[in-house]
């Protein structure tokens, strides 16, 4: 068995956290500054926006892309635009999500969700704002020899459209209160979770003008590592409270959404999760150890607690 990319990272003293605490900043920042200030007109939704952007969300998927991005040779910070617009387009998808004609959620983050403070109606024009605003950022993204700005807001697009991130959430909806075979599970969640995941590094891989056999192989980790963190998330639905989570726990129970859990039980659903990691681990075997952030990353994901 190959040696994982995160027992590389260890083995030249990788500190995971320096390396997440320091993303974190550098992605707080360059949100801070492509987003309007809540100061200029319409405030509401200017606030709303910067509400949820704020709340204090992980930035897994911009660190993904920051990640993506040295593994190929590049800066971390020539992804940060891109990383930026993933972000938004996430927390746009999140704010819908929770929406009363969707999931129905009060709380995201430990706090109030947009629409209980905001009102729907605001709570839907930021989402919208945020999703035009990705758009936006990619398209001022620094392009490559072999990636140009259509590129870059082509990948966003596809995946944030019809056939990827909304087909997800219209399977989702429908699924709830009926049975849902592990297949149709998997397609909820390639979708819903694992397209952007995947989207986050290949941008990240594409703003380092990654090589196809790159691009492929971010794209292989990207997918695998899409899924395990939503197995995950559905076996932390039914085994940590709300307070740990900073969302509501047991929510899918109560509204009959299918799970892993629900479905393969927990014990095989653990299993699913790191057969789907050590999959992650097996793409990142064309980066000849110069992955390490992103192994660390996966196996950080595998062994999450919120």
């Amino acid at each position: 068995m190959p040696v994982s990319p995160n027992k590389q990272a260890k083995s030249k003293s990788f500190s995971l956290k320096r390396y997440i605490d320091r993303c974190i900043k550098q992605v707080n920042n360059a949100l801070n500054k492509h987003l309007p200030k809540a100061s200029v007109k319409p405030k509401t939704l200017h606030e709303s926006m910067r509400y949820s952007m704020f709340a204090g969300g992980k930035r897994l998927r911009p660190i993904l892309c920051m990640a993506a991005a040295e593994a190929c040779g590049g800066r971390a910070s020539i992804s940060l635009i891109l990383g930026s617009a993933v972000e938004c387009i996430h927390t746009y998808s999140l704010i819908h999500d929770d929406l009363p004609g969707m999931d129905d959620d009060d709380l995201r983050r430990g706090m109030p969700t947009n629409h209980v403070v905001y009102g729907e109606g605001i709570a839907v024009l930021a989402g919208d704002a945020l999703l035009t605003l990705a758009f936006e950022l990619a398209n001022q993204a620094k392009p490559t020899k072999r990636y140009k700005q259509n590129d870059f807001v082509g990948e966003l697009a596809k995946t944030a459209g019809h056939a990827q991130l909304i087909a997800g959430q219209v399977a989702d909806l429908e699924g709830e209160g009926k049975p849902v075979s592990r297949t149709q599970l998997r397609y909820i969640h390639e979708r819903k979770t694992s397209a952007l995941l995947s989207c986050s590094v290949r941008l990240g891989g594409m703003s380092a003008n990654a090589t196809p056999r790159q691009l492929q192989a971010l794209t292989d980790f990207g997918y695998h590592v899409g899924l395990a963190f939503q197995v995950i998330d559905d076996i932390l639905d039914v085994t940590q409270s709300s307070e740990q989570l900073g969302k509501t726990a047991g929510k899918d129970a109560a509204v009959q959404k299918a799970t892993y859990p629900s479905i393969v039980g927990l014990a095989k659903s653990r299993k699913i999760a790191a057969d789907l990691t050590a999959k992650a681990y097996a793409a990142l075997k064309p980066f000849r150890g110069q992955a390490g952030a992103l192994g660390a990353l996966a196996d950080y994901l595998l062994k999450r607690d919120h």
